[in-house]
Parts: C-alpha cells; structure tokens; sequence
C-alpha cells in the first residue's frame, strides 16, 4: 500500500470530497508542497487513504493574516479558521496556505 502524502482530520473529509473545501493551512513542517504537486489524501486519525488532490499554489501568511476568503475556502467562519489553526499549532504564527483541488 503506498503511503500518503498528506493528512487531514477526519471531520475535514466531507468538506474536501464535495469541494467545500479548497485549502489547508500548515506549518513548517509542511510548506515544501508546490503547485503541481499530486498528493495522496488521508484521514490524520487512521491513515486511510480517501483521495488524490493537486496542489494549485501555496503562499505564506501569519494568523493575523488569515481572511474571510481564507474561512470561506476552509468552509467556516474567520474566527472558527483561527481558534482551530491555534489549537492545532499552539504559540506558531508562521503558516502556509496551500490550494489544492480534488482529481
């Protein structure tokens, strides 16, 4: 079985599947995406694969950064994009915004 490329919380699965949702928003650790790219998708909770994405393009941006087009693209509100970006990378501030659309 090949390994995936990239993980998402499984309650995100839904929105990526129906194109609701457009973007992923990472740290560090994942800004080497580029636009091109091909990745395999699966749930962060047990690795199972569920999709193939392409990545459109990635920028920079910090949580200030964030935009209401930013929520729009993560389907929730600005508020919720940032309380959940702060929980999941707590005390970072430096993200990386990559759009990606489902093959």
């Amino acid at each position: 079985m090949q390994p995936n490329d990239i993980t998402f919380f499984q309650r995100f699965q839904d929105d990526i599947l129906a194109g609701r949702k457009t973007i992923t928003i990472r740290n560090e650790s994942e800004s080497h995406f580029r636009a091109g790219d091909i990745l395999r998708v699966g749930r962060y909770e047990d690795d199972v694969y569920f999709c193939t994405i392409e990545v459109i393009g990635t920028s920079a941006t910090t949580l200030d950064g964030l935009t209401e087009e930013h929520a729009q693209q993560e389907n929730m509100s600005l508020a919720e994009l940032k309380a959940v970006i702060a929980a999941i990378y707590p005390g970072q501030n430096q993200f990386y915004v990559i759009d990606f659309r489902v093959l």
